[in-house]
């Protein structure tokens, strides 16, 4: 099956070619899990409901183990010969979004209850640990493409404990979470694992030598996605996104466009300061900081900054790879959410 043939190919297109080439094997690693891991692994990859009956609704973007595939064929390659770098990726990210919707006590994943809300807590942490040491096993046969997802899952934890850390910060003044911090969290966070799918793929597809870049490459891309989601996350609209509008602020999540506008100074981001500090919990009060937000310039900025990020990783992606028409056009659909 060959990837990224077309000069200028719509991501949703390539995404679903990636998909039907790695999901068989995704299937075939969930059915190794015991009957009752692999239920709930199946309902958090949007396979079947909670009573485990096949669905048919949002799987997931799918864009970590695409970017393993693309990335593999772009530096001359296989797409197939990176499917167990996409596979381990898969894993590895459904096992954070199960423990992240713990963490943040988020009830809706992808329009359906979180996976914890629909089968309870420690059965979910339960079922995110398997989804972690399976996604683990997929790469255990290759030292080098394994070390990357290993740093990764060093970076992906840290930048998760330094976000639940900023919780305990304050908006504004002495001790408040900076944008540079935010964003060095993000690289970790959101990063680390597209710079593993990266560079793991571009290892197993016969490139080890461009897999530094591809890392880095993979957490500029990583920093440009979570920025967008941030956007989403206050603007999004609830038919897209899966959770109701103004999610990161009725649950007065630190996020960049909040900090940005903070940042900013001016009446905005002094109403604004002063409306955080009384924790906004009525729908009228969440809407006013969201007003607040994009008056005092936090969405734009948080945009302006996404656009820079993903231009970085698009000219190293140039810079590396012979053929990047497939792979350019997933990226560019991470921040062309927002526009």
């Amino acid at each position: 099956m060959e990837l990224g043939q077309q000069a200028a190919p719509a991501s949703d297109e390539v995404i679903g070619r990636c998909r039907r080439l790695f999901e068989p094997a995704l299937r075939a690693a969930v059915s190794r899990l015991h009957p009752w891991s692999a239920r709930m692994a199946a309902f958090s990859l949007g396979w079947s409901d909670v009573d485990g009956r096949p669905y048919e609704g949002n799987a997931g973007k799918s864009v970590r183990p695409a970017v393993a595939l693309l990335s593999a064929e772009a530096a001359g390659g296989t797409a197939e010969s990176a499917i167990p770098a996409a596979v381990a990726v898969e894993l590895v990210h459904a096992f954070s979004l199960v423990h992240d919707d713990i963490i943040d006590h988020d009830e809706r994943r992808r329009h359906r209850p979180a996976l914890w809300k629909a089968y309870g807590m420690g059965p979910a942490l339960l079922a995110g640990d398997a989804l972690l040491a399976l996604g683990v096993a997929q790469l255990a046969g290759d030292g080098e493409a394994m070390r990357y997802l290993s740093d990764a899952l060093v970076e992906l934890v840290q930048g998760q404990t330094a976000d639940m850390a900023f919780e305990d910060r304050p908006w504004h003044g002495t001790g408040a979470v900076t944008t540079a911090e935010y964003t060095e969290m993000a690289a970790g966070k959101t990063g680390a694992l597209l710079g593993a799918a990266a560079a793991a793929g571009v290892v197993l597809g016969g490139a080890p030598e461009l897999a530094p870049r591809l890392w880095e490459m993979g957490r500029e891309l990583g920093v440009a996605f979570q920025l967008a989601d941030d956007v989403l996350g206050i603007w999004g609209d609830p038919r897209v996104t899966g959770k109701p509008a103004d999610s990161d602020l009725r649950r007065g999540k630190k996020t960049y466009p909040v900090l940005a506008a903070l940042a900013a100074g001016g009446a905005p981001a002094r109403e604004l300061a002063a409306l955080l500090d009384d924790a906004p919990g009525d729908e009228e009060a969440v809407r006013r900081a969201a007003r607040l937000v994009e008056e005092a310039g936090g969405r734009d900025a948080a945009e302006t900054l996404a656009g820079r990020h993903l231009s970085a990783a698009l000219a190293t992606m140039d810079a590396c790879l012979p053929d990047t028409a497939a792979l350019r056009a997933v990226c560019d659909s991470l921040i062309g959410r927002i526009r």
